[in-house]
């Protein structure tokens, strides 16, 4: 065993010490012996104990750990603290810039457990609430998250979003007069993203390739057979397609479109001809109507092109409102007041559904029954004072691990509006799961089931649930649907979101909101929702503000 990864265990043996708050002299003297193993000039594998009690720096005890791991591979105390640590803080310990006196307060105070959801914490401004935590430190745990998120060589939308139709613009400038669009995953609005694809109709081949070549506008740059290849500082692969420009539609259409797409559409073609005057006039000519890029998956929207039934895609003007948003009462920043001037001065919309965290939520201020009234009087106090907009009354009630929700029926009827959401003990299977779900799907107060599967794009997994059956639940109690437009989130899945349609599911495209720009996020939820094939009239939050009122009415009874 060479030095450096007995040096490792020993470092994250000390780490783990720390994590629980053992005695300092012995973390100390763990962590120095780390040190020390690391930086000796030979190889301490086959020496014997007597031998590493007298290198300077080791000593009697932690020869005797070393001896334990150089013979058996473990060291039985560290196994012991590996046992009862969740393994997504002991991943949290290897994040550039927090040490194991931070992560415990990550862990106990804000109960996070996976380096996927302190990334949503710092994006919901959270940490800055915990002890020793700035802003500063909290920007910087979120950038070195993002360094190794992007080591994966995936990135979320919006995570490239800014860069890449930046590249676009550039591109435009150094080829004027070339057809250049987007294409492949992002242009089909993908909500992972792991090559920017963009294709370009040019006069001369050779002189764009060498136009591209001294613009120096990606790093790692490689030429072949068309594609002009290179990467983002970020370590995003990019790929630059060139073609003539008689040839770029057909080209645009096929690097946007998934395989099966492509072949289920140029199939129908009677005529074999690969110049068209625009992707249009590809689909007319396979007898189907147009197809938006975000449609392009597979042959889902195959049959309705063919019968020209595609559904007229919701756009980020038809909301009239925003659902599911919190704020100094829970764990957001802004006040009710700034919630409720933003949406109406800024965003121009109708009406906010204030959803703050309920009580069992302690890691995220949840409010307490006496909180709940006293907010409800804030509100209406506002909406007595805010012309032409109106603030409901929510909250995001946490779907406990029976399937209930947290306050008393007295409590719940007090809302315009619930949105129930699991939030703990998030280890389940999919039975247990999806009967949790379907429990709080009954109870008669819910309006909205949030982020379905809880799930943190890149960094966790949902919990698993037969998603049949909760959204036929949904169908069946009248409950909305929530799309939450949270970046790392866009959940309800856009796969499942045709399937809740044709059971007749509402679905609300919800920010999630726990600050004012936080509201932007809706652009996402929107992107996503033009993916699942959802129109306005389907959509909750673009209702009127009188139809959104006479909603939330009826499903109280």
């Amino acid at each position: 065993m060479e030095n450096k990864p007995i040096a490792r265990k020993l470092r994250l043996l000390s780490q783990l010490m720390e994590l629980y708050d053992e005695n300092t002299f012995k973390i100390r003297s763990v962590a120095n012996a780390a040190f020390k193993v690391d930086k000796l000039p030979y190889p301490i594998a086959g020496k014997t104990f007597e031998q590493l009690e007298k290198i300077d720096g080791i000593g009697k005890s932690m020869a005797a750990k070393i001896t334990e791991l150089l013979q058996t591979g473990a060291i039985a105390e560290m196994e012991t603290l590996i046992t009862q640590t969740p393994a997504g803080v002991v991943e949290m310990m290897g994040i550039k810039g927090i040490g194991p006196k931070k992560v415990a307060i990550i862990w106990r105070e804000l109960a996070v457990e996976s380096v996927g959801e302190l990334f949503y914490a710092c994006n919901e401004n959270r940490l800055v609430e915990a002890k020793g935590f700035g802003l500063k430190t909290q920007d910087d745990i979120r950038k070195a998250i993002e360094f190794r998120m992007a080591s994966s060589g995936k990135f979320l939308y919006a995570q490239i979003e800014a860069e890449a139709k930046g590249l676009l613009q550039k591109l435009r400038n150094i080829l004027p007069g070339a057809l250049i669009d987007f294409a492949g995953e992002f242009r089909r609005c993908c909500e992972i993203i792991n090559k920017l694809a963009i294709v370009i109709g040019v006069d001369d081949l050779p002189d764009a390739v060498n136009t591209l070549l001294e613009s120096e506008v990606l790093s790692d740059v490689t030429v072949s057979d068309g594609h002009f290849s290179g990467q983002f500082e970020n370590g995003l692969v990019v790929d630059l397609v060139l073609v003539e420009k008689p040839d770029y539609y057909l080209e645009l259409f096929k690097q946007t479109s998934d395989n099966e797409h492509v072949e289920a559409v140029l199939t129908r073609h009677t005529d074999n001809t690969n110049k068209h005057e625009s992707e249009e006039s590809i689909y007319k000519q396979a007898n189907l109507a147009f197809i938006p890029p975000e449609l392009r998956e597979g042959i889902a929207f195959i049959e309705k092109a063919a019968n020209n039934n595609l559904p007229q895609l919701i756009t980020y003007v038809d909301l009239k409102g925003t659902l599911h948003n919190h704020s100094t009462w829970s764990d957001g920043i802004n006040t009710v007041e700034e919630m409720a001037l933003y949406c109406r001065d800024e965003l121009k919309l109708e009406y906010l559904g204030m959803c703050d965290h309920s009580k069992s939520a302690f890691y995220a201020k949840g409010l307490s029954i006496e909180q709940v009234i006293n907010q409800q009087e804030e509100i209406d106090h506002l909406n007595k004072k805010l012309n032409g907009f109106h603030i409901f009354k929510g909250i995001e009630s946490d779907i406990l691990y029976d399937g209930s929700l947290d306050y008393p029926d007295e409590i719940l009827k007090r809302f315009d509006f619930i949105v129930a959401s699991v939030h703990s003990i998030l280890k389940m299977d999919e039975e247990k799961a999806t009967s949790r779900l379907i429990k709080a799907i009954e109870n008669p107060y819910t309006t909205i089931l949030g982020h379905p599967t809880g799930r943190l794009l890149l960094s966790r997994n949902g919990y698993p649930i037969n998603y049949k059956k909760v959204i036929d639940a949904c169908a069946a109690n009248n409950v909305v649907i929530e799309i939450n437009a949270n970046p790392l989130r866009l959940d309800l899945d856009w796969r499942w979101h045709q399937y809740a349609l044709d059971k007749g599911v509402w679905l609300s495209i919800n920010p999630d909101a726990h600050r004012r720009e936080g509201f932007l996020d809706m652009h996402y939820g929107i992107l996503v929702a033009r993916k699942g094939g959802l129109y306005k009239e389907r959509c909750l939050n673009a209702l009127s503000l009188q139809e959104i009122g006479s909603f939330f009415e009826k499903a109280k009874g």
